[in-house]
């Protein structure tokens, strides 16, 4: 019988840092990988996720596809960890909130030089915009969070020791940084 918690990883709009400093934890991933399975994440490329013990997830919601799949993601997981800036306040992508989303398109789409018959994208496919970039704890409940732009690996190491040992998790001040 497999004892071992299941984590799994998903991003929204943000940069990926925080997928890279899970990674940074360098060789503390061998002993990790005996205590815990990884589900969908990009270590494992899983696409469909099963229900998990954990769920850490980076990034803002910006349209109505992170929405969607924080979600789903919040549905699966049992203890959700909100994880870096963009998660906790909607980090580098919130910068837009002061600046209407049409005019965001404009900037983006119509006003480039050189470009022929210049068009904002309308494709069905294509997920909307909102209006402004969310941190996910307005839209789904968060269990804990993780600090940081992106937060260190140490940080992530000693939450994931924490919990993984049944400690409430621990984050020193020491440990935090924004770079």
């Amino acid at each position: 019988m497999n004892n071992k918690i299941r984590i799994a990883t998903t991003s929204l709009a943000g940069c990926f840092g925080c997928h890279m400093s899970l990674l940074d934890i360098d060789e503390k991933i061998i002993p990790l990988l005996e205590l815990v399975e990884f589900n969908r994440t990009p270590i494992t490329d899983i696409k469909q996720l099963s229900d998990v013990d954990v769920g850490l997830i980076e990034g803002g919601t910006c349209n109505t596809e992170n929405i969607h799949t924080l979600r789903e993601f919040r549905r699966h997981c049992k203890t959700l960890v909100a994880v870096g800036a963009c998660a906790l306040n909607g980090g580098l992508p919130a910068l837009r909130n002061t600046i209407p989303v049409e005019e965001c398109l404009a900037t983006s789409y119509l006003n480039m030089d050189g470009l022929k018959n210049p068009q904002i994208p309308n494709d069905p496919e294509l997920p909307l915009l909102l209006s402004q970039v969310h941190p996910i704890h307005e839209i789904v409940k968060v269990d804990y969070s993780l600090p940081g732009c992106p937060p260190s690996a140490d940080l992530i190491w000693q939450f994931l020791s924490d919990l993984l040992a049944g400690r409430s998790p621990q984050i020193h001040s020491s440990m935090i940084h924004y770079d």
